[in-house]
């Protein structure tokens, strides 16, 4: 993820976060479904997306923990 992505994410509410780590979810069922059946080999999408996830509940932690 670059840098430029990461301060587009902090700018955004923690609602919105939330909202942005089911879609990524999704998309990381939807790959794991194809990849169980054959349809593609796209590991490296799958691994963006975790980390993707992980850094917006990074922020998300932030963002709660500096607003309590």
């Amino acid at each position: 993820m670059k840098k430029e992505q990461v301060t587009n994410i902090r700018t955004k509410d923690a609602h919105e976060l939330t909202h942005a780590v089911h879609d990524l979810k999704g998309q990381y069922a939807q790959l794991m479904f194809d990849l169980r059946s054959g349809k593609t080999t796209a590991i490296k999408d799958l691994r963006r997306i975790r980390k993707e996830i992980a850094v917006i509940h990074t922020i998300i932690k932030e963002k709660l923990t500096h607003t309590s």
